[in-house]
């Protein structure tokens, strides 16, 4: 007996639909979001529990309270709907989409793993980008006064000169804005040092940190986002992941050709996919670009070279073509658990 169950989960309570296999509704429960009451009103619906929920502040959180008392508990991503909404019609079209198997775009879940690390990953990309935003923030302040910025201004002992530019009117502002820069950079020392430290305890960090152009951090975030390769059936799934998955749109594909119908032999290129992780896509491109500035007599940084010079391959495609390349060799790496070997990576093709 089979029951599916749509969970719509918000801060106070959560409402929980019942659905049977027919698409029948068995009852509708409001349920305080208390781990205790979960659990017990999930247990009182009786056979095969299938639990379908979206993607939200609380998710990892369910999945690992509910988790062991389902035969299947699935996370999808929110659902986008026209019309009339409810915490009622979210619940009851989760349990349907769930029952019919129509579930699209599902959220991985692995709780209790590598928690530390991917806490600390967490840590270090907001300590990152607070500091990043409060960078900007000042940048923009000086430069709203006709001052050109340098490097100088995010420097403590040095932007002393930078802020006599200002006038008195922006100088207050100018000095909030530095201290509070101040104390996000330690944060984000303290977060780095906190990353690194769980990083050394993962060997898995340590075998993809040879992989060029990823190093420690690259390595940590990549464990920490992705958690285990077997996710990962083939290359092309995980390109499509990290966002480096080309798209094509081709229409009216046959013609008339002596009396015989066939296909057209262009499909239109429209980009990469758009349905990605962003970060993987950050540090992948991120990896490409360390190597084409620092690493000059790497095998790839050449075949870059070659890429632009021989085949006269745009230099943001040719980038691109390298981006994959190490995202591909860091899935082999990581699912034969072995140091990156540049001798086994093939050259890239060119094309004219």
């Amino acid at each position: 007996m089979q029951r599916f169950i749509g969970l719509d989960a918000h801060g106070q309570s959560c409402t929980l639909c019942v659905m049977g296999p027919s698409g029948r509704k068995l009852g509708e429960h409001v349920v305080e979001t208390n781990a205790k009451a979960l659990v017990d009103r999930i247990r009182s619906v009786a056979g095969d529990k299938y639990i379908c929920m979206e993607e939200g502040t609380h998710s990892e959180w369910l999945y690992e309270v509910l988790e062991p008392h389902a035969k299947q508990l699935v996370v999808t991503q929110p659902l986008k709907r026209e019309g009339n909404k409810s915490d009622s019609i979210d619940g009851w079209g989760l349990a349907d989409l769930l029952r019919r198997d129509a579930v699209g775009r599902t959220v991985f879940k692995s709780p209790e793993t590598l928690t530390a690390l991917r806490q600390a990953a967490r840590g270090y990309l907001i300590a990152q980008r607070d500091m990043v935003r409060a960078k900007c923030r000042l940048n923009a302040l000086y430069r709203s006064r006709g001052v050109e910025p340098k490097q100088e201004i995010y420097e403590e002992a040095e932007r002393g000169p930078w802020l006599k530019q200002l006038p008195a009117s922006h100088r207050l502002l100018a000095e909030l804005l530095s201290a509070q820069l101040d104390g996000l950079i330690q944060v984000h020392q303290a977060a780095e040092a906190w990353l690194r430290k769980e990083a050394k305890r993962i060997p898995e960090t340590r075998r993809l940190a040879t992989v060029p152009g990823i190093a420690e951090i690259r390595a940590a975030l990549l464990v920490a986002i992705v958690v285990t390769p077997k996710r990962f059936r083939t290359t092309r799934q995980f390109w499509s992941y990290s966002g480096l998955a080309i798209v094509t749109r081709s229409s009216s594909d046959w013609v008339r050709d002596n009396g015989r119908w066939v296909r057209r032999p262009v499909a239109k290129t429209r980009g990469l996919n758009r349905n990605r992780q962003p970060l993987l896509k950050t540090i992948f491109k991120g990896a490409a670009t360390t190597i084409i500035h620092q690493m000059p007599k790497h095998p790839l940084h050449e075949d870059y070279q070659r890429m632009i010079s021989e085949a006269g391959i745009k230099p943001n495609l040719a980038k691109l073509t390298l981006a994959r390349r190490i995202a591909a060799a860091t899935l082999a790496v990581w699912k034969h658990q072995e140091d990156y070997d540049p001798s086994k990576q093939k050259r890239a093709p060119l094309s004219q």
